[in-house]
């Protein structure tokens, strides 16, 4: 009788709720974002990249780091979900979801974004027709299409026990939606084989994951490292790109965190423990990212190419230093320094870590773009001004931040269909834990 009351208030408790006032502002804000991002998109369809600020130097602007962001921050699925379950990590069990929606909407958006830094779309098809497997381009397709799915079932398979969870409970709330629990997951019957099917399924994918992820964001990095180009012409890159990958995903998964904990009231299940832990890992990830980007510094600063003088003083006290500066201070150092302290591992520092160590990401991906593209081993000659310097169009900025809002808006429809915390894995929890 205990346990069944407890079961109850758990699945009350962890049930997704309807958008208030506040939930639909966010959401009617988001899809204001994505439509006047559509209208940019428009334009670059109807009149070509001209309207972009990409010319024949910087063929690779903001939409290529913008699919490096996304790239990076999928990788919180593999993190989270994949090697602390492998690992046997207890008290990740609530935040396995949050993670896992987000790199599902991450390599969305990683895929969409590449399309648009195409110009004409149907070009796309050309990568199936006339692909060569010697491109780094064709192995990034086959990597993100597979990992894409392997996430996608990684979401899927501990979501079934809750949509019978889900079909008991909301019977009768939402037709739609009911019916939409019923296609995907009516043949549920939680019974020993099919747990025993499930939970074997799910390893399959975490240990399938793994090396996915490593892949994925190794081969990115080739992308750059087999392109000859100061500040790209190096061995260091797959791991530097993992490393930064692992922190930013990391960081997004605590400001997810703090903020369905605010939003549902989830204070018991996402508790203060979680965030003194996950605070702990930030620092454990800023401090080896922070290696890495020394590493990959201070080899070329020291020998000091001619080819490379150009590019290295431009991010340290050139035109990008006040950026370089900024990304390195806010994505790594700043937030190891507030989070190597006690207090600073508290919900709220860890929070606002995780938000200076999200955008110091994004914009330190601008910089691993830009200044190598205006910094070419053949000098620039008898080209216009404009080719010397890069700034985003108003599309370019619309279409980025479009498909950052369309990232963040699947986010909100997902935690608003499903639950944010597993409930079934809760309840299980909860029941060892009274025994």
């Amino acid at each position: 009788m205990e346990n069944l009351v407890l079961d109850e208030k758990i699945i009350k408790d962890l049930l997704p709720q309807k958008f208030g006032k506040a939930g639909k502002i966010w959401v009617a804000v988001l899809v204001a974002i994505c439509l006047v991002g559509a209208y940019a998109y428009y334009r670059q369809l109807r009149y070509g990249l001209i309207v972009t600020s990409m010319r024949d130097y910087v063929s690779w602007g903001i939409y290529i780091s913008n699919f490096v962001f996304f790239v990076a921050i999928s990788l919180v699925g593999s993190l989270i979900t994949a090697v602390f379950r492998l690992a046997g990590v207890k008290w990740g069990s609530p935040l396995t979801r949050i993670a896992e929606i987000i790199a599902v909407a991450a390599i969305i958006f990683a895929s969409l974004i590449i399309i648009v830094d195409m110009g004409s779309p149907e070009r796309f098809y050309n990568l199936f027709t006339h692909g060569r497997i010697q491109s780094p381009i064709i192995w990034d397709v086959i990597v993100i299409t597979t990992y894409f799915f392997i996430s996608l079932l990684l979401l899927y398979y501990p979501l079934l026990p809750d949509i019978q969870i889900l079909l008991r409970f909301k019977a009768g709330t939402n037709k739609r939606l009911y019916a939409f629990y019923n296609f995907i997951g009516s043949f549920w019957k939680n019974t020993p084989e099919q747990i025993k099917l499930s939970e074997k399924a799910i390893n399959i994918l975490c240990i399938a994951i793994i090396p996915v992820a490593f892949t994925i964001h190794t081969v990115t990095s080739w992308l750059f490292a087999t392109t000859y180009r100061p500040g790209w012409d190096s061995t260091n890159f797959g791991a530097y790109f993992i490393a930064g990958a692992f922190l930013v995903g990391a960081g997004a998964v605590v400001v997810a965190m703090y903020v369905f904990r605010k939003a549902y009231h989830l204070e018991k299940y996402i508790t203060e423990n979680h965030f003194e832990k996950m605070g702990r890992v930030l620092v454990l990830l800023a401090m080896l990212y922070l290696y890495f980007n020394i590493n990959e510094f201070l080899t070329p600063f020291f020998k000091m190419k001619e080819s490379e003088s150009a590019y290295l003083n431009g991010l340290f006290s050139g035109d990008f230093a006040l950026l370089f500066w900024f990304a390195i201070l806010t994505g790594m150092i700043i937030p190891t320094v507030v989070l190597l302290f006690k207090k600073g591992r508290k919900p709220l520092p860890v929070f606002i870590a995780g938000i200076m160590i999200v955008v110091g990401a994004w914009f330190k991906r601008y910089l691993i773009v830009t200044p190598t593209l205006l910094h070419p081993f053949l000098p620039m000659h008898d080209v216009p001004e404009s080719y010397h310097h890069y700034f985003p169009s108003w599309e370019e900025w619309a279409i980025t931040m479009g498909s950052l809002a369309g990232a963040l808006l699947i986010i909100t429809i997902l935690a608003r269909i499903f639950p944010i915390i597993p409930i079934q894995e809760t309840i299980t929890e909860q029941h060892e834990t009274v025994e």
